[in-house]
């Protein structure tokens, strides 16, 4: 790392935030590969319902609709370390409850009221990246030169996934053991996420920023929205970027739950078979990130954007045909579908590319000072799709199955393809 670090001749300021960025994603991958599991969790040892599954990845998503009414307070604010620290505190924190959860079986059935609870606990925890997101995209453009930037992201993002790589298995084995260890992991995590923002926190940013603009909230909230449709309709290529993505957003949201229910209610899996088709694709994405963080620097997003949407529809794909060629074997009480061996491969691919394109992407289409807006509009129109699409995949599913879904979602896939290669041909 070090020699890869030098053959870029980094300026000391990019140093200095690379440093804290990769202790920064260092951390979080503890914290992501626990919430790796959290929708399994919640399925197999809490038994929620299907729709309050839905409702939990709703959740982690549906927060970012609310940027449109705190982008014009995000660009304007002067305190972004005090800020970051608070909402930090404020948002993971409260995790800290879950050790008052039953730790039984029989406990946690009879008062359903500790599914609702961990649904309104994992909403103010998601409710906090609305505005730690933007923030990410904003320091780490005003420190990272163009050149440098998606192989310094990629570099750290590497890193993340081989924490998150190895957490994720340990978690399994350990919820194995006791399907509720959940109850004093998950509030450990709560206060590695205040940790973790504090070390985002502390990446340098311009003292003068934007001059003080005295306005109401509406005034704000109008200006803020007459922004983002000024960007939508002037700016074609992004535009165009984000129509693909609300066709890949659509897709990835009504799958993404129904592939949870698809291994616990149709290959009954345990907690490590889930902990490996999970992550185990971070493997490759681990070696593949340096390769398409290059690539993306010199890219248009667009064009990128077709590999990453090809390889969601192979790998859902995969899953699909595991309905109709179920032959499989054990490893280490994991079990290992010859179809979902594929689907590990490209979910690889999707999860090397993705990361990149969905974090930074929309920056390329902008100037350094706008990154963190374009990214706001980005994360705001997640979440509009996240108001509709997992629990419209839930109900689709329950109304034809499996298969029909899985392809409903490929077919999006496929729309968004031609899209980005026909806006690429026609610009």
């Amino acid at each position: 790392m070090k020699q890869l670090l030098h053959h870029l001749e980094l300026n000391a300021s990019e140093r200095k935030t690379f440093r804290l960025h990769a202790l920064y994603m260092t951390i979080e991958g503890i914290v992501l590969g626990v919430l790796a599991l959290n929708e399994f969790v919640f399925i197999k040892s809490l038994h929620g319902s299907n729709y309050q599954l839905g409702f939990l990845f709703q959740f982690s998503m549906v927060v970012f609709l609310f940027l449109v009414f705190v982008n014009e307070f995000l660009k304007r604010i002067r305190k972004r370390k005090r800020l970051l620290r608070v909402v930090a505190v404020l948002t993971r924190m409260p995790l800290l409850l879950i050790l008052l959860f039953p730790g039984s079986r029989e406990e946690m059935l009879a008062n359903n009221y500790y599914h609702y609870i961990f649904l309104g606990l994992f909403m103010i925890y998601f409710s906090g990246n609305m505005v730690i997101y933007p923030n990410i995209n904003y320091l780490l453009k005003i420190n990272y030169r163009h050149r440098n930037f998606g192989k310094l992201y990629s570099y750290a993002t590497s890193l993340n996934k081989i924490i998150m790589l190895v957490v994720t298995f340990l978690y399994g084995y350990l919820l194995d053991f006791d399907n509720f260890a959940f109850i004093y992991v998950l509030p450990a995590i709560g206060m590695l996420g205040v940790l973790s923002v504090g070390v985002l926190s502390k990446i340098s940013y311009p003292d003068q920023e934007y001059s003080i603009i005295r306005q109401t909230i509406f005034q704000s909230v109008k200006q803020s929205i007459k922004e983002m449709k000024r960007i939508l309709a002037s700016n074609i290529p992004y535009r165009h970027f984000e129509m693909g993505f609300m066709l890949y957003g659509f897709s990835f949201m009504i799958s993404v739950t129904v592939i949870t229910i698809y291994f616990y209610e149709h290959l009954n899996l345990n907690y490590a078979s889930v902990a490996f088709y999970r992550n185990a694709y971070n493997i490759l994405a681990i070696v593949l990130l340096p390769v398409f963080g290059k690539m993306l620097g010199n890219m248009d997003p667009r064009k990128f954007a077709v590999i990453t949407y090809a390889s969601i529809v192979l790998y859902i794909f995969f899953i699909m045909m595991t309905t109709f060629f179920p032959a499989s074997f054990e490893v280490y009480d994991i079990s290992i579908y010859y179809m979902l061996i594929f689907y590990v491969v490209f979910h690889g691919v999707f999860a090397a590319t993705m990361v990149l394109l969905w974090n930074i992407g929309s920056a390329y289409f902008c100037k350094p000072e706008e990154a963190g807006t374009y990214q706001s509009l980005h994360l705001s129109l997640t979440g509009a799709r996240a108001l509709v699409a997992p629990l419209f995949g839930v109900a689709f599913y329950e109304l034809f199955g499996f298969t029909l879904t899985f392809s409903l979602a490929i077919a999006s896939l496929l729309a968004a393809i031609g899209l980005m290669v026909w806006s690429y041909r026609h610009e």
